[in-house]
């Protein structure tokens, strides 16, 4: 059973949706697919995009943190996407 969370880990991980995503846009691009099936998977992957554009906007974030902190050494405070910007 670890093996299964295991697979579900790298799946849910910003690489294994990349690698999903990547696979969509050759299903995609092969044009093998049937319409309903090339709009179901349209929508798939415009939904782990936008999931992965979020990943790395709040890793931006936390890079900006990380540079702008002052006092010299450099901290890591958890980014908060509720938190407002100053």
């Amino acid at each position: 059973m670890a093996k299964t969370t295991k697979n579900k880990d790298a799946a849910d991980s910003f690489e294994g949706q990349l690698a999903h995503l990547e696979e969509l846009v050759a299903a995609l691009e092969s044009g093998d697919l049937r319409l309903e099936e090339a709009v179901k998977t349209f929508e798939e992957g415009m939904a782990i995009s936008k999931k992965l554009g979020e990943i790395l906007e709040q890793a931006e974030r936390k890079i900006e943190i990380l540079l702008a902190k002052e006092g010299g050494g450099a901290v890591l405070k958890p980014f908060d996407p509720d938190e407002s910007e100053e």
